[in-house]
């Protein structure tokens, strides 16, 4: 059963939220927040497996919600999925940055949100390559800094090369097609490049291939 919390201001958007993700048979909404001390407190007590995280609330907004959630080594089962009403929500950036693992906007389809809840919650891309590819191009965008490559010394060749792919959004059965390589040995590769970076989640490995040069922003190879 995926557990979820919910946090909005907007009743409406709440109740919109859990009525869909408790239709689901392996779903179940274990909380709701209205504010970002409050979806700071519900993580902490129901330990959810997701939360679908607001960024405009009062007292304690969004960004500053999941940076709490994610610096808090208690939490680090808890996956932060911000939530947007519009695209390109100037504190999308931010929120990436301060560690959640992903985002929706809020017109999302149904059918997309409870796959993103399933997707994210084991611990795969969250969303599709377009979208994966605009976002961090914004999220680079705010990376004032120089290409560090010191941090890929850990790496293999082949890792290397593993991580510029999930640089560009793909996905693992995507990566494997490129590669070569069958889905299953990709995810492994994924897996270990997570382990040697300390990467929490895929975003956080796409963050780490634009701050090291290897995915420039705007730049997708091959189109």
């Amino acid at each position: 059963m995926i557990r979820v919390v919910v946090a909005d201001d907007q009743q409406l958007i709440r109740a919109g939220f859990r009525s869909l993700l408790d239709s689901e048979p392996d779903m179940q909404v274990v909380g709701e927040a209205g504010t970002g001390r409050e979806a700071v407190a519900a993580a902490r007590l129901e330990r959810p497996d997701v939360l679908l995280m607001d960024i405009r609330m009062p007292d304690g907004d969004g960004l500053w919600a999941t940076e709490q959630i994610v610096s808090d080594p208690q939490l680090a089962g808890v996956r932060v999925v911000v939530v947007t009403t519009f695209e390109l929500d100037e504190y999308v950036a931010q929120a990436i940055r301060a560690g959640a693992s992903g985002f929706l906007v809020k017109d999302t389809e149904p059918v997309e949100l409870l796959r993103a809840v399933r997707v994210v919650t084991a611990g795969d891309a969250l969303l599709s390559p377009s979208v994966t590819r605009t976002l961090l191009s914004r999220v680079a965008g705010g990376l004032a800094v120089a290409p560090d490559r010191t941090r890929l010394e850990v790496l293999t060749e082949r890792e290397r090369e593993v991580l510029a792919l999930v640089g560009q959004g793909l996905t693992n059965e995507e990566i494997g097609a490129r590669l070569y390589l069958s889905p299953l040995t990709a995810k492994t590769h994924v897996s270990r490049i997570m382990t040697k970076l300390a990467a929490r989640d895929r975003v956080q490995l796409v963050i780490v291939a634009y701050e090291t040069g290897l995915v420039t922003p705007g730049v997708v190879p091959g189109e």
